[in-house]
């Protein structure tokens, strides 16, 4: 072990932070023989989920019983359900204090942002896969979600 830690090369290390700092990429990775590498950086978006979870919290968790107290199993088996395409955590506004993306009842057109979920330090827009209304907003605001949890209903 005490050889591999001896062959890192720090120059290189520091010429990936550098190309980090240049480019405004937030993770670089590279692969030589049987060494990988993977230099990333704390992006200056700071996100504020403490204060995005308790602002909007409250109306979200008022309406979280009444979601539950409904059949658990149908938003997973409904069709029309929009699911996570990966693993984050649930932003329903672009911006802490923000309007929602969307509400209950809302018309929406295919391609308009749903909400967003911050995987690895980088926010992906969700985007409606069709047109139609809102039915069901299944999760809260700040939530963590996993791979293909139903977010959205939308008929």
């Amino acid at each position: 072990m005490s050889e591999k830690k001896s062959g890192i090369d720090k120059v290189l290390i520091r010429d990936l932070a550098n190309i980090l700092n240049d480019t405004d990429l937030t993770e670089i990775e590279i692969e030589q023989d049987d060494m990988r590498i993977r230099v990333s950086r704390s992006a200056p978006q700071y996100v504020q989920a403490p204060v995005m979870a308790a602002a909007p919290a409250a109306a979200p968790v008022a309406a979280a019983p009444a979601a539950a107290a409904a059949p658990a199993a149908s938003p997973r088996d409904n069709k029309n359900a929009v699911t996570a395409p990966m693993v984050g955590t649930v932003y329903l506004s672009p911006a802490p204090g923000a309007a929602a993306f969307i509400q209950v009842g809302a018309t929406v057109k295919e391609g308009q942002t749903l909400l967003i979920i911050e995987a690895m330090k980088t926010m992906n827009q969700i985007p409606s896969p069709r047109s139609g209304v809102v039915k069901e907003i299944i999760v809260n605001d700040a939530q963590p979600v996993e791979y293909g949890e139903p977010l959205v209903i939308v008929e």
